[in-house]
């Protein structure tokens, strides 16, 4: 059963835009390789942060929307853990409400 994950993550803000393309290239083939599918990104762009992260006062945003099993989440979280230009991050499980088959009422007259 796959499951609807979304990952919220905030870089550096001295990055360039080339480094922020690599690292969102980097963590997608991560997911890729992990076994995630229709992997969405959103590139939110630089934020102000609500408060101060590793001395740093902006941060760019990057939103996730994937499916995957629930297995890839520990490897992926791990690699942004261990990445210096990674100041934050969330994953959040999607609630997707399940299809529930349409029932036809008639209309009285």
């Amino acid at each position: 059963m796959q499951t609807v994950y979304e990952t919220m993550y905030i870089l550096r803000p001295d990055l360039g835009e080339e480094q922020v393309e690599q690292a969102i290239n980097k963590y997608q083939n991560l997911l890729r390789e992990q076994g995630a599918e229709q992997i969405e990104i959103q590139h939110r762009g630089k934020r102000r942060l609500a408060y101060e992260i590793e001395k740093q006062r902006d941060g760019i945003y990057i939103q996730m929307n994937y499916q995957g099993p629930g297995s890839l989440i520990a490897p992926f979280e791990r690699a942004m853990r261990l990445s210096d230009e990674v100041i934050r991050y969330l994953t959040t499980k999607q609630e997707v409400p399940e299809a529930t088959p349409e029932v036809e009422v008639e209309a009285e007259e």
